[in-house]
């Protein structure tokens, strides 16, 4: 077996690992597709633990992801790639030491496009750590959820029509991101409370978050409309219906959606695209 055909398999696994509720839709994929979404996912995510770590220091942050940034924005090198983030793999975790075993994955005619969205993710998270990721207006929440979240829509969007020429609308491309995430910001609200961390804006509150989410996921709805792939449709519409009902169990005062719920939505959009 190739070294390629070897890493495609790594690749799946550490998705997997990474995130089974991102995997669920990714398997509705057909093999390229899934092959160039897993790689990019896993790009933004070897990023997204550095962002998120909870023992690295911020100015260590900052160096490694406006270091990444610079590298994915010019050309990468695996070699200069180790010797930045080695010094501190005990904290980093396999997903983001083998980021260039990803960027190797990925087609070559839409790696470009990849390795762009996640260079401004990982500037844009380098600010926010500047910044102490304290979020005083909507604008701020917005630009937050840009970096974090949006830039997956866009992304997305820049391979579908890689894939097969379908076009979606850019702003509900952020949107679709930006509603998952503001919902994983709302599954989190307490646990972050309780360390000390916020991303709701100064006077806002939760029922203020739950429209902000609401809207975005409203925008998101329309985003899937003009997909006629139904292997891309029912990637999109997955974690979709999952935002939409985890929002609700949220309402109701539920802190997330049994595994058992999770498999019946699944399960009915599939029954939907078959009757459809």
């Amino acid at each position: 077996m190739s070294k390629v055909s070897n890493l495609q398999k790594e690749s799946l696994v550490m998705l997997k690992e990474t995130s089974r509720t991102f995997f669920i839709p990714i398997s509705f994929l057909e093999p390229t597709l899934k092959k160039t979404v897993g790689s990019a996912y896993l790009c933004m995510r070897a990023i997204d633990e550095i962002e998120d770590h909870p023992e690295l220091e911020d100015q260590i942050k900052i160096k490694l992801l406006s270091s990444i940034q610079k590298m994915l924005a010019t050309d990468f090198d695996e070699a200069y790639y180790l010797e930045l983030v080695t010094p501190y793999e005990q904290f980093l975790p396999p997903v983001t030491m083998r980021l260039a075993d990803w960027i190797s994955v990925c087609p070559e005619d839409i790696k470009g496009k990849v390795m762009e969205s996640t260079a401004i993710m990982a500037g844009g998270m380098s600010k926010w750590v500047e910044k102490d990721w304290v979020i005083k207006t909507k604008e701020d929440l917005d630009e937050y959820t840009y970096y974090v979240a949006g830039l997956v829509g866009t992304m997305l969007s820049d391979i579908w029509y890689w894939y097969d020429g379908t076009e979606t609308d850019p702003d509900h491309a952020i949107a679709f991101g930006r509603g998952l995430q503001a919902v994983n910001m709302l599954r989190n609200y307490d646990e972050d409370f309780e360390r000390g961390v916020t991303f709701v804006p100064e006077g806002w509150t939760r029922e203020d978050m739950f429209n902000y989410a609401k809207d975005n996921l409203a925008k998101a709805d329309l985003y899937v409309k003009p997909i006629k792939n139904k292997r891309i449709l029912m990637f999109c519409k997955v974690p979709l219906a999952l935002a939409h009902n985890t929002l609700k169990a949220l309402k109701s005062g539920k802190e997330k959606m049994s595994r058992q719920e999770v498999e019946g939505i699944v399960e009915q959009l599939k029954q939907e695209e078959r009757l459809s």
